[in-house]
């Protein structure tokens, strides 16, 4: 829930660009959404890119701290195999699924210099540090090597459900993911 002005045109704008896309949803149409007045806006945000910016980085911020409160409470395996069932939550648990934030801003911000396209592949660089750190905490050969095709088949699931519509993709690529842990001994 928005504690602020600004905090409630990052909601709106993040609700929006997700079902209709960044470059579809023009500024007016997330000041008439959210209720905040256009000189409001520009006194937080200095261009729609800003507020797309700070978009992502709050999701950014909430999904890793997500994680690592649960890396906390649970076994680094099962922290490995609860991203599959968060996916599926998610995947199952939205109306309209439109992918990933971050995927999507990065196909609309296609130049990988742009500073959209790069804050998108940072949330997705920090999110692969994290399986990794999991997996090296349960001593796993080729920590790098195997947290990248577990991020593989995270992306795969999430690309697939929208393509194809919400079904049981993270559930398929948990059961893949466990095979690579028992191929890797863990």
């Amino acid at each position: 829930m928005a504690t602020s002005k600004r905090d409630q045109l990052i909601e709106t704008a993040e609700a929006l660009f997700y079902r209709e896309g960044y470059h579809a949803t023009g500024i007016d149409r997330i000041l008439a959404q959210s209720g905040v007045a256009k000189m409001t806006l520009y006194k937080h945000f200095k261009s729609k890119e800003d507020l797309i910016l700070a978009v992502l980085e709050a999701r950014h911020q909430a999904v890793l701290e997500r994680l690592r409160k649960r890396a906390e409470t649970l076994p680094p395996r099962e922290a490995l195999l609860a991203l599959f069932d968060g996916l599926q939550n998610m995947i199952q648990g939205s109306e309209q699924f439109s992918g990933c934030l971050f995927v999507n801003a990065a196909a609309e911000y296609q130049e990988r210099d742009h500073l959209i396209h790069r804050c998108s592949c940072a949330f997705k660089t920090e999110l692969l540090a994290y399986i990794r750190e999991l997996l090296e905490r349960l001593s796993a050969p080729q920590p790098q090597q195997l947290a990248r095709q577990l991020q593989y088949l995270l992306e795969g699931a999430l690309s697939m459900a929208h393509i194809e519509g919400p079904g049981e993709q993270a559930h398929d690529a948990k059961e893949a993911a466990q095979v690579l842990l028992r191929a890797a001994g863990i």
